[in-house]
This record gives C-alpha cells, sequence and structure tokens, in this order.
C-alpha cells in the first residue's frame, strides 16, 4: 500500500497517487531505460551495461506523517529537475 502521508504529500502540489501501487524494479523496465533510479535497491537491482545507475540515498517514508514527508517529496522534485536539466543540457 501507499503511506496515507505520501498520497497527502503529493496531493499538496497535485499529484494524485491514490490508486498507485509499489512496483519491483523489472529486467524488462531496466532494459527499456536509459536511466535507472533507485532508492536504496542495493544490488538487489537488475544491472545491465549501457545504462546510466543513480543511487538515490533518501529517507525512507514509511510510518512517518506528512510533516516529515514533505522534506522527501521536495528533495525528491529537486533530484528530478536537475537530472532533466542535465540531460537536455
Amino acid at each position: 500500500h501507499i503511506n496515507p502521508s505520501a498520497v497527502e504529500a503529493m496531493a499538496e502540489v497535485g499529484i494524485d497517487i491514490t490508486a498507485a501501487v509499489p512496483t519491483v524494479l523489472t529486467d524488462e523496465s531496466v532494459q527499456a531505460s536509459d536511466y535507472v533510479i533507485t532508492m536504496g535497491c542495493g544490488d538487489k537491482c537488475p544491472f545491465y551495461p549501457g545504462r546510466t545507475y543513480l543511487d538515490w540515498q533518501l529517507d525512507d517514508p514509511a510510518g512517518l506523517g506528512v510533516e516529515s514527508v514533505r522534506p522527501i517529496r521536495d528533495e525528491i522534485r529537486r533530484r528530478v529537475e536537475a537530472l532533466i536539466a542535465e540531460i537536455d543540457g
């Protein structure tokens, strides 16, 4: 299930994740990607040469209230925007 605090924090910025479900990073999804962003996946994630792998160490929002989830949400947004700017270079 999705953390209710994450649902609330995302709703605050206009993103509805109420119907979202956690998904496992599969071989197929990695093979179809140029960039693979993980958050603490480590050796459990599929690895294929030619992909750019980034492991973003972030606090786990599990069990946290919305006040603690907001900074995590904001940091993910900052990193995504920085990565897009780098790719678009």
